[in-house]
């Protein structure tokens, strides 16, 4: 779907991005990273539909007689939409030449994440005036081992039911602006049939593959 957006506000976000100097090697540089303004130019440069018609003018309606045009433009990925439940996949296994490696380097993730800095201006359902969308962690998955071997293990959090996320899930209404903390409860470490109580703490340590969040606000 293309749409035209105010350039004022077009690469705009619900709380200023460049306020997080985020970490080296945390989630909140990840995000970062991967919703940075990247430059389209030269060979990236983008098919430009309004400047082709422009340049052919109205009759030219034959392909083969057609100019291309393309132009410089900014490209930038961010969030229209808050979902209920965030999941974060953190890119574990890369190419390293001809081989495949694992990268095992910890990354910091927290509790609470706050995703208002990677969302657009208009997301379409958080209110407005909110200049925060929070999601509170409830489960990790980590896997263990190396390329040719290892093994999946998972951490989740047994807590109460939150009727906020089924509103948000089943009715799409969004979250009341009111409790900003994680939502509490007991983590749980998961290898195939053994379960053990663990401490946040230990989650908060753990080389995380993938993240889950609920939305709190």
């Amino acid at each position: 779907e293309v749409s035209t957006e105010d350039p004022e506000i077009a690469f705009c976000t619900l709380a200023n991005r460049e306020d997080l100097n985020p970490e080296e090697g945390s989630i909140h540089h990840c995000l970062y990273q991967f919703t940075h303004n990247e430059k389209l130019t030269e060979t990236n440069k983008l098919l430009c539909d309004v400047c082709t018609q422009r340049h052919n003018g109205p009759k030219k309606d034959i392909k083969s007689e057609k100019k291309y045009v393309y132009t410089n433009a900014i490209k930038q990925m961010l969030i229209s939409l808050a979902p209920p439940v965030l999941t974060l996949h953190l890119k574990r296994f890369q190419q390293a030449g001809f081989n495949l490696r694992k990268a095992n380097r910890h990354i910091k993730f927290p509790e609470v994440i706050d995703l208002a800095p990677f969302c657009t201006a208009k997301c379409k359902n958080v209110a407005a005036g909110n200049t925060k969308v929070l999601y509170s962690l409830y489960g990790v998955v980590e896997h263990s081992g190396t390329m040719r071997s290892g093994h999946y293990t998972a951490y989740a959090k047994m807590r109460s039911m939150n009727d906020r996320l089924s509103d948000l899930v089943l009715r799409g209404q969004s979250p009341p602006a009111s409790e900003t903390e994680p939502v509490k409860g007991q983590w749980f470490h998961i290898s195939d049939t053994h379960v053990q109580a663990v401490s946040a703490a230990k989650v908060l340590s753990s080389q995380a593959y993938l993240l889950f969040y609920e939305r709190l606000l």
